[in-house]
């Protein structure tokens, strides 16, 4: 079924659901004995969270991790029993959103504790929570000082909560032999030691492969539920793939012409034809999301042949050189940008990114749903 309203789609993103709900039961497979919660914010990375979260709740997955206020209100009222968890805390302000929707904060600072501590007093009830612990990113989470006081204290500090987890965050997952993956399972074992038991979490997509240490009770998959490698360091192609693939971006082809050898092609004459070439123009561009670092760089895919693409991507429109086709295309063939043959990998490390980012800015496709 397609968002769009229109019966043209010049651009067409789409998603599989079903392996999607795949890919969490291979980190299912591969995580057992521990739990495994689904990362949804950004729109299921620009997947559509209202239509990917349901697929994963019939797949079995009882709890998502996003990271605005906004998102997880609006999954609460698609998914009223799962347990959602929001990354950016609980910051003052937030605080009678996430008690009336049922929302668990990441506590990221003894601030947030504070205040998540004090509503559950004026409350009267128990609150559940998670403690973020910083374990080497410097991003979110405890900081060591702020470890060290809560631990002192926790009693004190906790008062009100149900510490449902204990969490962590990886910086270097993508590649297991960085030294940095070791010290920070071993920052974050200090950690719990220091903590009141609770169920623990470290590792999301590739940290789950880093092997059953870094395990613990629960994982976080991600970008890799979206089809990205996670035995592959980010914005690389990589080699096999235990993911399926869940997005696949086609543009139709709106114009063929040929033109002459020292012909410019595109904004700013980037690319000169080196010969009679037979161009063709696609309806897709950066507004689509379409990475404009793929100028004169990336390729797209019709028939299962590959043309590169030639020129400056611009705002609605890409220019593919399809001179050496077996077979030339016709207006309104579709293309493949992103998919089974041009992996999320290879269009990341072509346009010099990583496939989080490939994936989230895909905004203006209309999505349909397989």
């Amino acid at each position: 079924m397609s968002e769009g309203t229109s019966g043209f789609e010049a651009a067409r993103l789409t998603v599989r659901l079903g392996a999607i709900a795949a890919n969490y039961r291979t980190y299912l497979r591969l995580a057992a004995p521990a739990a495994v919660a689904a990362v949804v914010k950004a729109d299921a990375y620009g997947m559509g969270a209202a239509r990917v979260a349901p697929a994963l709740a019939e797949a079995g997955c009882d709890s998502f991790f996003v990271a605005r206020l906004e998102e997880a209100i609006a999954l609460r009222a698609l998914l009223p029993r799962a347990r959602l968890f929001v990354l950016d805390g609980a910051p003052a302000d937030a605080v009678p959103a996430l008690i009336s929707h049922r929302l668990t904060p990441v506590l990221n600072s003894l601030a947030q504790i504070a205040a998540w501590s004090a509503a559950a007093k004026a409350a009267r009830t128990a609150l559940d929570a998670v403690v973020h612990v910083d374990t080497g990113m410097n991003r979110l989470g405890l900081p060591r000082d702020e470890l060290s006081i809560l631990a002192a204290e926790s009693t004190t500090r906790l008062a009100g909560l149900n510490l449902m987890m204990v969490m962590s965050h990886l910086a270097c997952a993508d590649q297991p032999q960085n030294k940095m993956n070791q010290e920070q399972l071993s920052r974050f074992r200090q950690a719990l030691a220091m903590l009141p038991t609770a169920p623990a979490s470290l590792a999301a997509s590739h940290g789950a492969m880093l092997g059953p240490d870094y395990h613990f009770d629960l994982v976080r998959p991600g970008v890799a539920l979206y089809g990205a490698n996670p035995q592959a360091p980010e914005g690389t192609a990589g080699a096999s793939n235990l993911m399926q693939t869940a997005a696949v971006l086609t543009a139709r082809l709106l114009q063929l012409r040929r033109i002459d050898s020292g012909e410019p092609v595109g904004y700013a004459a980037t690319y000169r034809a080196k010969r009679p070439t037979m161009l063709a123009t696609i309806a897709l561009g950066y507004a689509d999301g379409y990475p404009r670092a793929l100028s004169n760089k990336g390729v797209g895919v019709i028939a299962g042949q590959r043309a590169p693409i030639v020129g400056r991507i611009s705002m609605d429109l890409t220019i593919l050189d399809v001179t050496d086709l077996g077979d030339m295309p016709a207006i309104g063939d579709e293309v493949e940008l992103l998919g089974d043959v041009l992996t999320l990998g290879e269009v990341a490390a072509n346009a010099g990114t990583n496939e989080y980012e490939i994936l989230t800015r895909l905004r203006r496709a209309p999505k349909v749903y397989v």
